[in-house]
């Protein structure tokens, strides 16, 4: 897995601390920190709700080229 740079730098154009995510999302700080150091493989629930709360698409978040 790689580093989710994209995630990071979405979450941080919103002001939004890896904490606010992970209460906005339902999950751990923890859990959202290892999502952006790519150490944690989201599941699909999880990556949509990531997505809305950053209003992004998963397309922009999580696919790899």
């Amino acid at each position: 897995m790689t580093k989710n740079f994209t995630l990071k730098a979405a979450r941080a154009a919103k002001g939004m601390t890896q904490q606010e995510l992970a209460e906005k999302t339902g999950v751990s700080r923890q859990t959202i920190n290892a999502i952006e150091k790519g150490d944690y493989n989201p599941t699909i629930r999880l990556c949509i709700a990531i997505c809305k709360a950053l209003d992004k698409t998963l397309d922009e978040l999580f696919w790899e080229e």
